[in-house]
């Protein structure tokens, strides 16, 4: 019998994540009642999802009563744990979890969770793809579109169970120990709702306190602040750099186990099962540097699991990336499109103008402001970008930071950028939607305002 049957469980937020966990809690015997301050109108699709379940609702507004009589709350990521309602939950000490928790003590298959500011979705597809091609079907899920608790409820079987997770997903958590751990970055992001980038770093740090001795808990060398992650693991690190560890010496050479990557020669170089191995990155389809520091990380999980050598370079040859992330959408007369949607922040910004060294770039960039600093971009902006396009919320604020270091336009709405910007350009120009913001102010989330922009792109 469900340790859940009879328990009146309340659903906080109900969005991909929260429909998950009612299906699962009412699947389960559970009493269960889904709040949200969206009004029914704006929630049709969630509520139509468990149109055959027997769920209560109260949705408009929160209701003390209803948060202090529950057994157990369940948050969406999207909802803070300073949530006012939360209050009196808090006071009577009862339970709140969210859905990546409830998945990790139900799944019974080895879990992969990847973190970090940016290429987290790539580094989890990456795995997910390597595992495939080596016959081992993989369920990639969490922060990429897909809850864990759908693989838990759906019951399909897999080898392993690769979570993308973010810092919202990994506030609550307590029963996630993973089989492999991995960290990419850690840059300023979400001060909207931490108040400091500690705050920040402290959720993304959860992953790191869940690992037990048996994690290979996979570190981003390059990464000052991952990096020091070192210190507090008590799980097996494995290192992935940029850098050739025999030329930094010491016990980081002669105790390495990860892998680095030889630019001149097109080629990472993995130490992870006592002999070396080389893998060919000359072919590869995703562009930008930074991708070689994703396939790494991909590749010291994928290793650390069994994957075959062979299956995971014939994921680098043919990997294709991932949409809304510098995915390219058309050539039209001689001006390349690019949509990278997903950068939500300045770092994965700045990585996306270094991504294209050769071509001059038009940049359309702007949104819901995060609280982000934008000043560290000038210079990248000024050598590569010929022009500047601004919109949404943060436009005013991006064009004092970085405004004066390119053309600069500002504009009302996505049509408007899209036309400017095909006007103004020439053979060979990229122009780049790259917003460095949230999608917010003008869209639900970062894949409507991509497809948005890919369907305007395709109307030229």
């Amino acid at each position: 019998m469900s340790k859940y049957k009879g328990k009146k469980v309340l659903v906080v937020g109900f969005g991909l994540s929260g429909v998950a966990v009612a299906k699962y809690m009412a699947k389960q015997g559970a009493k269960v009642t889904v709040t949200d301050t969206k009004q029914k109108s704006e929630l049709t699709e969630s509520v139509n999802a468990c149109a055959d379940l027997k769920i209560e609702y109260e949705l408009g507004k929160h209701n003390d009563l209803t948060f202090r009589s529950a057994e157990m709350v369940v948050l969406s990521p999207g909802v803070p744990y300073s949530l006012k309602a939360l209050d009196g939950t808090k006071e009577l000490n009862i339970p709140i979890t969210n859905e990546v928790d409830l998945a990790a003590q139900a799944l019974k298959e080895p879990l992969i969770a990847v973190t970090g500011t940016n290429g987290k979705t790539t580094v989890a597809t990456l795995i997910g793809e390597m595992f495939k091609a080596d016959n081992r079907p993989a369920y990639i899920g969490g922060n990429i579109g897909k809850p864990l608790l759908d693989y838990v409820t759906d019951g399909e079987k897999v080898d392993v169970v690769v979570a993308e997770l973010s810092s919202f997903q990994l506030e609550l958590t307590q029963k996630v120990i993973p089989a492999v751990a991995v960290f990419t970055n850690l840059e300023p992001d979400h001060l909207d709702r931490y108040p400091s980038l500690e705050a920040y770093t402290e959720a993304k740090k959860r992953l790191l306190k869940a690992c037990d001795k048996n994690t290979y808990v996979i570190l981003n060398h390059d990464d000052v602040k991952v990096q020091s992650f070192a210190q507090e693991c008590s799980g097996r690190i494995m290192w992935f750099t940029k850098k050739n560890p025999m030329q930094l010496g010491g016990d980081f050479a002669e105790n390495f186990v990860g892998c680095y990557y030889n630019a001149a020669q097109k080629q990472i170089h993995a130490r992870i099962t006592g002999k070396e191995e080389i893998y060919d990155v000359s072919q590869i389809k995703i562009y930008g540097e930074h991708n070689k520091e994703n396939v790494m990380a991909a590749i010291c999980a994928a290793r650390a699991m069994g994957i075959n050598p062979a299956a995971i370079q014939t994921v680098i040859n043919t990997f294709r990336g991932v949409v809304h992330r510098l995915e390219f959408v058309r050539r039209k007369d001689g001006v390349f499109f690019f949509n990278d949607s997903k950068a939500t922040n300045p770092q994965s910004l700045l990585k996306a103008i270094q991504a294209f060294p050769a071509n001059p770039i038009i940049l359309l960039a702007g949104g819901k402001d995060k609280n982000f600093d934008f000043t560290p971009l000038a210079e990248t902006v000024r050598q590569r970008c010929k022009l500047l396009i601004l919109m949404g919320e943060a436009k005013e604020k991006m064009n004092r930071s970085i405004g004066d270091f390119a053309e600069t336009y500002l504009v009302g709405t996505f049509e408007e950028a899209i036309l400017l910007a095909f006007q103004k350009s020439r053979n060979n120009d990229i122009i780049l939607l790259s917003p460095g913001c949230a999608s917010f102010d003008m869209f639900r989330n970062y894949e409507e305002r991509g497809d948005y922009f890919k369907k305007l792109v395709h109307q030229l």
